[in-house]
């Protein structure tokens, strides 16, 4: 039976070598280990010394620790009640993505027909793009109004009073990107 450990180190070394797009002749050039080596450490076979297992991590750059880690998951899938939701106005909005992203908003706006969402407005300096996706979004800003159809785009700055509205007869879907300011 093979040592898991083993298998962990050869699929980690493995990994890290092809995420960087480099052969096992280079990255045993690189790292002064034998080709064989490399090769012995990639299929399991290997019983490395430390000496060898610092070389390796030099040659890939990462700490000796992640030669040896438990590998991560290459993606996570969240279930879309793991997202944020929220009632505002006559809509819903949720949060289109799990992880914040340090100055940018992304929401999905959901209106019902003849529904209005209002918008909240920003720090100074604040952009935001809103895109149409279904249905009709009318926009009223800074005293403007935009229709919007379906793959339309506005940019407005965010710092304005506006709001969302749905004159159309089925349900409305849009999503909002808001950069935020430098500095807040």
């Amino acid at each position: 039976m093979s040592d898991p450990l083993a298998v962990r180190l050869a699929a980690n070394i493995r990994q890290l070598r092809e995420s960087r797009g480099l052969t096992q002749e280079q990255m045993a050039k690189l790292s002064a280990v034998p080709r064989a080596t490399w090769g012995h450490l990639e299929s399991g076979s290997a019983n490395p010394t430390l000496s060898v297992l610092h070389k390796v991590a030099l040659a890939l750059q990462v700490p000796l620790e992640e030669l040896t880690s438990a590998p991560r998951a290459t993606s996570r899938h969240y279930p879309r009640r793991a997202l944020e939701t929220h009632k505002q106005g006559d809509g819903v909005i949720r949060k289109l993505l799990p992880d914040p992203i340090p100055g940018v908003v992304i929401d999905r706006m959901e209106i019902p027909a003849g529904g209005r969402i209002p918008g909240v407005p920003h720090m100074p300096g604040t952009r935001e793009y809103l895109t149409c996706e279904s249905g009709e979004i009318q926009l009223a800003v800074g005293g403007e109004e935009s229709r919007l159809s379906p793959g339309d785009v506005v940019v407005f700055r965010g710092d304005q009073r506006h709001s969302y509205r749905n004159p159309g007869a089925r349900a409305a879907v849009g999503y909002s990107v808001v950069l935020l300011a430098p500095g807040i």
